[in-house]
């Protein structure tokens, strides 16, 4: 049965754009490409630096940078001639080989991240996959764990990607619907916040990881904030808990920052909002540039020396053209200031955003530049508030139906987010 027609874009409803330009971009995607994402109705063809421009010319603020991928702004000029430049020289040759930028790269992220050792890939999600084969390696050639019998422990209300293995241990239903079935080796724990408890002191999210650990316990895998969960904050001194009980039970404490770390929450990493370190790190989206796939997992010699030939790879892991982008992409988080820059406005829009007078505004959370403005009893969904926001000129996107985030490039200038909170302010007053 072709169902076609009932993916097309009805595009009389749209009050923007040019809806005949947009036509033809809107029903090809409908007719060759998967229902699996449900975008806003623009289509984009242009970036520079905080802003976007549609088919039509429209200029927009971005307030989403692909999920914090484009934390270095769109098109920023030495990362894309870092690219040309590369892309001339050499883009791809495997892993079979040695190539010229790679080694550089590795000593780069490894001093900056203080972790030994590095292994490319290109998603995050490939990421995340490669930090459960290294923990569970650990557990078995370290630890002593016997095969086939580790567990890694993940938080309620997580987001690590969306392969088999990673929906499989996910907590909601939509991401696994029809998908099954799952392996093991996963157990499920309180996510602070996801508790349910009103004290600044619970400990009821530690508590509920502390009796799940046993015997085969490898790693407990969490993001120090929940970005797709609604930018979901632990309380102060959570993640410090978290990493006195991993240590206690020789258990790998492994953080996921694809979105949180390389200056998105103010500092170069979310973690060291505790003065902690992890036992791995995995990190994506920024690492790229916002210009290509880049990844990587990282550790101690420890950990990663249980890889050998063979055993975990990728074709395009580490290729010459990734190494360049994201080593440059790490130099330009200090020269270009990004990292203060994140710190200083993210405090300065989180504090207007809190002085909001909207009584459907139930909490506004965030660290840096990435903010969470959670609904209640709202007029409208989040996504359409969002639709609204796009029509002022302003590009954000909801999370779990009643989530607005605004995550901007880090690069962004106050006088634009003072432009955007008149848009936010415009909007809702219209509500």
């Amino acid at each position: 049965m072709n169902k076609t027609s009932s993916k097309l874009i009805n595009l009389s409803t749209l009050s923007f754009g040019n809806a005949n330009l947009m036509k033809d971009y809107f029903e090809k995607e409908a007719i060759y490409g998967a229902s699996n994402y449900s975008p806003l109705p623009v289509v984009l063809e242009k970036g520079e630096g905080a802003y976007l421009w549609d088919i039509d010319g429209n200029k927009y603020l971005d307030m989403m940078s692909a999920y914090s991928a484009v934390s270095h702004g769109h098109s920023h000029p030495q990362l894309v001639q870092t690219l040309y430049e590369q892309a001339k020289r050499l883009a791809i040759s495997s892993r079979a080989f040695y190539t010229e930028p790679f080694a550089g790269y590795l000593e780069k992220l490894s001093k900056v991240s203080g972790f030994e050792a590095i292994l490319p890939m290109n998603t995050g999600a490939e990421a995340v996959e490669t930090a459960i084969k290294a923990a569970r390696r650990w557990g078995y050639f370290t630890k002593g764990i016997e095969e086939n019998k580790a567990e890694i422990i993940v938080a309620d209300g997580n987001f690590h990607g969306r392969t088999s293995t990673i929906v499989g241990f996910s907590s909601d239903t939509e991401y696994k619907k029809g998908f099954g079935p799952f392996g093991g080796g996963f157990a499920t724990a309180d996510y602070c916040s996801n508790c349910s408890c009103d004290t600044s002191n619970c400990i009821k999210s530690i508590d509920s990881i502390k009796k799940l650990i046993n015997k085969n316990t490898c790693a407990v895998l969490v993001e120090p904030i929940q970005g797709e969960g609604g930018i979901i904050i632990p309380r102060d001194g959570w993640l410090k808990q978290l990493r006195d009980l991993c240590s206690e039970n020789n258990v790998l404490m492994i953080l996921d920052e694809i979105q949180s770390g390389l200056g998105r929450t103010g500092k170069l990493f979310a973690f060291q909002h505790e003065d902690i370190i992890p036992d791995g790190l995995i990190l994506g989206k920024a690492l790229g540039g916002g210009l290509i796939p880049v990844s990587a997992f990282l550790s101690s010699r420890e950990v990663m020396d249980h890889f050998d030939p063979g055993s975990h790879g990728s074709t395009f892991g580490g290729n010459p053209l990734a190494a360049a982008v994201a080593s440059k992409a790490i130099d330009l988080l200090y020269e270009d200031n990004l990292i203060n820059n994140s710190h200083d406005l993210g405090l300065y829009f989180l504090n207007e955003l809190k002085a909001l007078d909207f009584t459907f505004i139930k909490e506004v959370r965030g660290k840096g530049l990435w903010i969470g403005l959670e609904l209640s009893n709202a007029p409208m969904p989040a996504k359409n508030i969002c639709k609204l926001l796009l029509k002022e000129g302003m590009l954000c996107k909801e999370t779990h139906e009643t989530v607005i985030r605004f995550a901007p490039p880090l690069m962004i200038q106050k006088s634009e987010i003072d432009w955007a909170l008149e848009k936010i302010k415009k909007v809702f007053s219209s509500l």
